[in-house]
């Protein structure tokens, strides 16, 4: 029994010792960048009425930890410089090197936030081979959700260089803005890069920011209910009458049909790319296998290859001679799959592919790279291929069958609050020099909302880093989706002039990018045009250049006869069309509301609008659509006019 006792002790001993030690916020580490010309924080934990003492810059700085263990010093505004050290000293020693002192960005948003320079590594080659920047740093935080409350920590993440193949994991948008900032001031620029992919505004805001929203604050409050949460995920399925999962018949028999021992019967032809709904098969989710035999040059054999095969609806597995090549379980990813030299043979090569699709149109997505390459050959995979089906999910209430969750449950990382508390809570300390905000999409079924919820993100932000009305520069949502060549309505629409409204805000910036969409991929490849657009906005905004940031903005309208005068600010140097063609994307209405096109031109810094079918105008849209075709509305310094109505 007594040893007993004095084993416990021991652990307790252990524990309290390790408890006690001397430890900083994993932001405060090796490689970090420093907010210049700020108040700096340098903060950690160690044990209760400790003295530590902070060395940096020649200076020295004391405190003691309080009854929870939590210390924290101030240290004085310094310019930009380093690469400098900082030693940490209480009971233990902490000494932290390579540290830079420049301008520090929060970054976050959704997925074309966290889209990485890796995924786009095609059109950005040269970019990730040439990068050389060792003062361009990211600290990169890995999807994190709390729903019952803000955090102190993260539990991992360091500071990475963009130099050589580091740069791969920076977010694209967040690498090409840094570097533009970089290079005209030649300054150290960090990146704290907290996004995540197909996340709402709420889950990013903190429960104060959100006390006005009933709705939010309800889910808030069961959501800290652990066993509410629980309860969840344990509830059993709707009811019982959940078919079993159908068999692949793929997948059955003495020969898979991905296996070169194979022998294809009752295949039917089909093209590629193409969803297979448009092509005779009606209403199809479940398993569609695609096989053509393809023909390799001699050229090609012996060599490492690629495969290109666009993006595929929703998951696919990839085989090549029997062998599987890659897989991808999400819709969006470009599919980009290295192919080992010893696999293509010269002659008949055998390609096979099975496709998943739980929902809507199946299958692979026109307008995308479909090829195999080595060296210098390349072997057009798109026309004629042959399908079979391999399962047919059968229809199951509420969901569908494989959809949604079986056992009920939440997706945390939507819930209100919950990226908030444990992606951007452990930053708050951090002296930063602004935000870059890229969000929307999941936001853009209820986009009304979205005008009361980004102003409320961006007073919550500022409140919460208490550094004054910090600079938020913000991406208006690309084009997306059909086009649709009549006025329409638009939830999309809808969304960025909530976004536009949002520039109402004090010491706000806003990139319009309606040009740099691409209407089959949420996740448009350009990025490199979104960041520099919006450092564009930083150095007006954040850094008081004298410079024109942005495109035309709607300002006023007034009715002369049949014809509506538009005035803009951000008219720059004058209003043009950026194709030299006529204006395009203006629809005019009178007061019934019912849009027709329009026919527009410049005058001045006005744009002149009317129809001959309208005799009485009253309301004029402007790219108002998920995906309008052409809006060609420009100044002359090269930036698009934002999307915007009158009829409210």
């Amino acid at each position: 029994m007594k040893r007993l006792t004095l084993l416990c002790l021991l652990l307790l001993t252990v524990s309290l010792l390790t408890h006690a030690q001397l430890r900083l916020p994993k932001l405060i580490s090796n490689g970090m960048v420093l907010q210049r010309d700020a108040t700096i924080k340098v903060w950690g934990w160690a044990s209760p009425g400790e003295r530590i003492t902070v060395q940096f810059q020649k200076k020295t700085y004391k405190t003691v930890t309080g009854a929870n263990g939590q210390w924290q010093v101030k240290l004085p505004p310094i310019p930009a410089g380093g690469p400098f050290t900082m030693d940490i000293t209480g009971k233990s020693r902490i000494e932290l090197k390579d540290i830079l002192v420049g301008d520090v960005w929060f970054c976050s948003g959704q997925s074309n936030m966290v889209h990485q320079l890796n995924i786009h590594d095609v059109t950005y080659a040269r970019e990730i081979a040439e990068a050389n920047f060792p003062q361009i740093r990211q600290f990169w935080i890995p999807t994190l959700t709390n729903l019952q409350g803000p955090q102190n920590d993260l539990p991992n993440g360091q500071w990475k260089a963009a130099v050589g193949e580091d740069v791969r994991p920076f977010s694209a948008v967040a690498y090409f803005f840094a570097k533009t900032i970089h290079q005209k001031y030649k300054i150290p620029v960090g990146i704290i890069n907290a996004s995540v992919g197909g996340t709402p505004i709420e889950a990013w805001t903190s429960e104060q920011g959100l006390a006005s929203f009933s709705d939010l604050t309800a889910t808030i409050d069961k959501n800290k209910d652990t066993a509410y949460v629980n309860s969840l995920t344990r509830r059993p399925p709707a009811t019982a009458s959940r078919p079993a999962p159908p068999v692949d018949l793929g997948l059955e028999g003495p020969s898979k049909w991905f296996d070169v021992s194979y022998v294809p019967k009752g295949w039917r032809p089909i093209n590629v790319p193409g969803y297979w709904e448009d092509q005779g098969i009606k209403d199809l989710n479940g398993v569609v296998w695609y096989r053509k035999e393809v023909d390799i040059p001699t050229s090609m054999v012996g060599k490492s290859a690629k495969v290109f095969l666009g993006r595929i609806v929703d998951a696919d597995e990839l085989y090549i001679n029997g062998k599987q090549i890659g897989r991808t379980t999400y819709m969006y990813p470009q599919r980009r799959y290295p192919v080992p030299a010893d696999v293509l043979k010269a002659g008949k090569n055998v390609f096979v592919v099975r496709v998943t699709n739980n929902g809507g149109k199946g299958g692979f997505v026109p307008d995308k790279p479909y090829c195999v390459f080595a060296g210098a050959d390349t072997v057009d995979l798109k026309g004629t291929w042959f399908y079979k089906v391999g399962t047919v999910y059968r229809p199951f209430a509420g969901n569908g069958f494989g959809g949604g969750n079986a056992a009920g449950g939440i997706n945390a990382q939507n819930q209100p609050t919950a990226l908030y508390n444990a992606m951007v809570a452990p930053e708050i300390n951090y002296a930063i020099k602004g935000f870059c905000w890229y969000q929307g999409e999941s936001n853009a079924g209820k986009p009304q909302e979205y005008t009361a919820l980004l102003p409320v993100l961006i007073k919550d932000w500022r409140q919460k880093w208490q550094q004054g009305d910090l600079p938020f520069l913000y991406v208006q949502l690309p084009g997306f989706m059909d086009y649709n060549y009549l006025p329409s309505e638009s939830g999309w629409a809808v969304l960025r002039e909530a976004q536009l409204k949002a520039l109402s805000v004090p010491n706000t910036a806003m990139a319009v990018a309606i040009d740099l969409g691409e209407w089959n991929d949420i996740h448009p490849d350009n990025k490199k045009d979104v960041g520099d657009r919006l450092a564009l906005a930083a150095l007006k905004t954040a850094y008081n250049e004298n410079l024109v940031a942005s495109g035309p903005i709607f300002a006023s309208s007034k009715t002369d006869g049949n014809k509506i005068i538009l005035s803009f600010s951000n008219v720059g140097s004058g209003l043009i069309t950026n194709d030299g063609e006529a204006l395009s994307e203006f629809a005019i209405a009178g007061p019934d509301k019912k849009f027709v096109w329009a026919k527009a031109k410049i005058e001045g810094n006005n744009v002149v609008v009317w129809s001959d079918d309208v005799a009485n105008p009253q309301y004029v849209r402007y790219a108002w659509a998920d995906n309008p075709v052409n809006p060609n509305l420009y100044n002359k310094e090269g930036l698009p006019a934002s999307p915007f109505r009158t009829d409210q």
